[in-house]
C-alpha cells in the first residue's frame, strides 16, 4: 500500500520533481538553463525580452532587458531549483531559491521586474498586489501582461511616448534611462539590479556621486561591485 501510496504522489501534478542546482545560464526573465535543463521559472510571468513598459508620464522603458538584468542578479551565486511540472515546450518548471534561500520568484513578483502567472497558480498574487499598490517596476504606469504581448496586444500610444521614448519610470530608473542603481555607502561602492532584494529601498543621491548605470559591465568599470548577499 506504502509503494502505491509513493508512486501516486510522484505521478501526482502538484508532486516536487528532482532539480539541478549551481550558477545557470540566464535566458530572459522568466528562463534559465542549469546544468543542461531548460528551466521556467514556477508561477511568474516576465516581460518579453523586446518588450518595452511605460511609466506614469507615458514615457517607455525596457522593462524586458530589466527583468533579464534582475534575474541574473539573483541567480549570480547559484540556484537550487525544485521541479514541478513540464511544460508544452518540454522546459522544466521549476520553483528556485538562491543560495540565501530566497525564493526568486518571490522577488521578481515583488519588485515589479515581473508578473505572478495566475493562469497557473495563485502563490505570488500577494506579491503582485503589493508591487501594484507600491507602483514598483512594471507598475509605475499602464501594464502590459506578457501574455497579451506574445497574442500582439500593444499599448496604445501617448504623445509622450511619441515624444520620448527613453527614459524609464522614475521609480525604478534614472534620468538617462538606466535601471541599475550605484549605491556608495559605508560598506563601498555597490549596484544593485531591479529584483535584488535591496533594490527598492535604495535610494540614488547623485550629489553624493552615486550613480545609475544601464549595464552590469559599466557599473564595474566605474568601480562598484555586486552586492554580497544580492
Amino acid at each position: 500500500m506504502l509503494r502505491v501510496f509513493l508512486l501516486l504522489l510522484f505521478l501526482s501534478p502538484g508532486a516536487a520533481l528532482a532539480g539541478p542546482s549551481g550558477v545557470p545560464r540566464v535566458i530572459d526573465g522568466d528562463t534559465i538553463e542549469l546544468s543542461g535543463t531548460r528551466i521556467r521559472l514556477f508561477g511568474i510571468d516576465a516581460p518579453e525580452g523586446a518588450q518595452r513598459c511605460r511609466d506614469a508620464a507615458g514615457r517607455t522603458w525596457d522593462c524586458g532587458r530589466a527583468a533579464t538584468a534582475a534575474l541574473r542578479q539573483l541567480s549570480a551565486r547559484g540556484l537550487r531549483c525544485e521541479g514541478r511540472d513540464r511544460d508544452r515546450y518540454d522546459r522544466l518548471v521549476a520553483r528556485c531559491r538562491t543560495a540565501t534561500g530566497q525564493d526568486v520568484g518571490a522577488a521578481l513578483v515583488e519588485s515589479g521586474a515581473a508578473f505572478a502567472y495566475a493562469r497557473y497558480s495563485r502563490a505570488y498574487l500577494g506579491a503582485e498586489a503589493r508591487a501594484r499598490a507600491a507602483r514598483r517596476g512594471v507598475w509605475a504606469g499602464p501594464a502590459l501582461r506578457p501574455e497579451a504581448f506574445r497574442r500582439g496586444d500593444r499599448l496604445a500610444a501617448t504623445p509622450a511616448a511619441a515624444s520620448n521614448s527613453a527614459p524609464a519610470p522614475a521609480s525604478v530608473s534614472g534620468g538617462n534611462g538606466c535601471t541599475i542603481k550605484g549605491n556608495i555607502s559605508a560598506r563601498g561602492r555597490i549596484y544593485h539590479l531591479p529584483g535584488t532584494r535591496a533594490y527598492a529601498a535604495t535610494r540614488i543621491d547623485t550629489a553624493r556621486g552615486e550613480r545609475w548605470f544601464c549595464s552590469e559591465r559599466a557599473a564595474r568599470a566605474a568601480g562598484w561591485r555586486p552586492p554580497r548577499h544580492p
